[in-house]
């Protein structure tokens, strides 16, 4: 199973026209140059956080790359991620919920692939490179992005990241954040915070 990153924007800035199936796999050299623009767009914390979720992953013996894995790995590589979410024991509660994700209610997760819960239109891969990635973990992904344009910055950062997981109620890091007790529109809220901006 290929885990390369889903390319979910170009060097515009802007997300690329869907590519319209062709039978045809891209190359390798078209795989290697998709990742190199993905890798080249994310901050090197996010960059870790990415490819810690892509281990964490395999390690699980999951099938794709999920929300939570982008979660747990983000909370820990990320110290702005961890910075906004620390507030009382809030932190603490989102790691002790993501560290028990191979035991009670991770459990289920292993048997269902993730689909995005809201209204959010839906990334999919065929050919392009998404695949072992779930659906809604494409979705934040794409919506990181877009965050980071919209901000005129090339550049992705985590806090991009974790807006765009806090955005789709339906998907599994949102349901973490929701057992911690953390609030989806006042995280928001405190990432658009000015002092939140480097």
């Amino acid at each position: 199973m290929s885990t390369s990153p889903v390319p979910l924007t170009g060097s515009s800035g802007r997300a690329p026209a869907p590519r319209v199936a062709s039978g045809r796999l891209p190359s390798a050299a078209e795989r290697r140059a998709e990742c190199a623009d993905f890798e080249d767009r994310l901050t090197a914390e996010l960059m870790t956080a990415v490819g810690g979720a892509r281990r964490r992953a395999l390690r699980d013996g999951d099938r794709q790359i999920d929300t939570a894995h982008l979660l747990h790995s983000l909370v820990e590589a990320d110290p702005e991620t961890a910075a906004v979410l620390d507030e009382g024991d809030r932190l603490a509660r989102v790691l002790g919920y993501l560290v028990q994700r191979s035991i009670g209610y991770g459990l289920r997760w292993q048997r269902a692939a993730e689909e995005t819960g809201s209204g959010l239109p839906v990334v999919r891969g065929g050919g392009n490179g998404a695949a072992g990635w779930s659906p809604a973990a494409a979705t934040a992904l794409a919506g990181a992005f877009e965050r980071a344009v919209r901000r005129g910055d090339r550049r992705v950062r985590g806090l991009d990241l974790l807006a765009a997981l806090a955005a789709d109620p339906g998907n599994r890091a949102a349901e973490v954040l929701r057992r911690a007790g953390v609030d989806a529109l006042a995280l928001t809220a405190r990432i658009e915070e000015p002092s939140q901006q480097v």
